[in-house]
């Protein structure tokens, strides 16, 4: 069970003790994402995660590096679209150098123009790697057009918008959006009572003010076709999803799995395993605070595409059609419940699912009221869902390789 501290400020400080493991995990979670961005400022909030790294007036950025590796911890950051995670993992006996370090690097970048100037040459190759990456192209092609504004604006920002980006203008969005309300600290592993009153004492400093809130998006029905000299052709069907809150999010985490979850599930099944068309086939589900995107993916060869989809809707027509056995939803709770249960061995884990509850939900629901919200989802949740979500009509479609014309998908999709 974890307890959370409120500071005056609006920072809430999350923890949860493991006291039979020697190591401890701490991130710094903030509502700052590619979201919150204008359109001439896309890929400033990654651009900051990156400067982080580049040094404080303590340390340089070698400086950081050797700190971290001198304590034997792990250090890193990742940018969403919705929220920015600053964390660390380290042996106990070194977790106040962890927090001293992740303090130091959230309060006191430098932001020195010639970081910034070297690390937007990063930033531009981290761009190139992913265009090199079509099953990821084919996915964000798709999130660009389903969602318009700000959430459907690449993370990474444009070449456009990050070469007019200088360290005073990183510093100043920081400084403007990196407020005390949207800030979250999770804290779980083995610790003292000291450490919570460090991380108190820090993020006390944070400014108070007023959050401004968010824009809202919806889900937009989009076809979108990128031609690219591969050797696969990566599709992906897209569908109206559930909100990050939903109470719905529990029987779209067990339809995500009975469709394309695992080697049992439907699509794999049938795609893969029975007329052998693909070698990866996939659902998931993308979830932000007042939408989401369910999605179909997977790579074929250009001979076999016109196949593989009619066979994808047709596997997705009989699963709205006709729902569940009862078999299939008890096998996929089981996978859910078993994700839930060995994450419990990592502070890492817990840690994330901590931090990342706090911030979106106000709360981080424990392993045992998890499992129970999945135990309450029935075959009748699970038919509702899915004629609501697999909705022909809203329907979304995306395809990266050497594709062809968009109307030869659309009379496939048709059918």
């Amino acid at each position: 069970m974890y307890e959370m501290i409120t500071l005056p400020n609006g920072v809430r400080i999350a923890f949860e003790k493991m006291d039979n493991v020697r190591s401890a995990a701490v991130g710094i979670w903030v509502g700052v994402g590619s979201r919150h961005e204008k359109a001439s400022e896309n890929g400033a909030t990654h651009f900051i995660e990156h400067m982080l790294f580049k040094g404080t007036d303590k340390y340089s950025a070698q400086g950081l590096a050797a700190a971290m590796d001198g304590i034997g911890g792990q250090i890193n950051a990742y940018t969403t679209r919705e929220s920015t995670c600053y964390y660390a993992r380290v042996p106990d006996y070194h977790l106040d150098k962890a927090i001293e370090i992740l303090s130091d690097m959230f309060f006191n970048p430098r932001f020195d123009q010639a970081d910034v100037d070297s690390e937007r040459g990063v930033i531009l190759e981290e761009i190139d790697m992913y265009e090199d990456s079509p099953e990821d192209m084919v996915v964000e092609k798709m999130l660009a057009k389903c969602f318009t504004g700000s959430l459907g604006r690449p993370i990474l920002g444009k070449p456009s918008t990050l070469s007019a980006m200088t360290g005073e203008d990183l510093r100043k969005f920081k400084e403007r959006r990196y407020i005390a309300p949207r800030v979250v600290v999770a804290l779980c592993g083995r610790f003292e009572d000291s450490h919570i009153k460090m991380i108190q004492e820090n993020f006390s400093a944070l400014e108070k003010r007023k959050d401004a809130g968010l824009r809202g998006s919806v889900y937009i029905p989009c076809f979108t076709v990128k031609r690219k000299s591969i050797e696969q052709n990566h599709l992906c069907l897209g569908f109206p999803g559930v909100s990050i809150g939903s109470e719905e999010r529990f029987a779209m985490n067990l339809m995500s799995t009975m469709l394309g979850g695992g080697m049992s599930s439907r699509l794999f099944q049938t795609i893969r395993e029975k007329h052998g068309l693909c070698y990866s086939i996939y659902s998931f589900t993308s979830s932000f605070a007042d939408t989401g995107l369910f999605g179909v993916t997977t790579a074929v060869g250009r001979e076999t595409e016109q196949k593989a989809l009619s066979l994808i809707m047709e596997e997705l027509k009989r699963f709205r059609e006709e729902g569940v056995t009862q078999i299939e939803l008890d096998r996929a709770r089981e996978q859910a419940k078993s994700n839930i249960l060995m994450s419990l061995e990592s502070t890492s884990s817990r840690m994330n699912r901590l931090g990342s509850g706090v911030l979106h939900l106000g709360e981080s629901l424990d392993p045992d009221e998890l499992i129970r919200r999945f135990d309450a989802v029935t075959r009748e949740d699970i038919l509702r869902l899915a004629r609501k979500v697999l909705d022909f009509d809203e329907m979304s479609f995306s395809a990266v390789g050497r594709v062809g014309d968009a109307d030869a998908y659309r009379q496939v999709l048709s059918h």
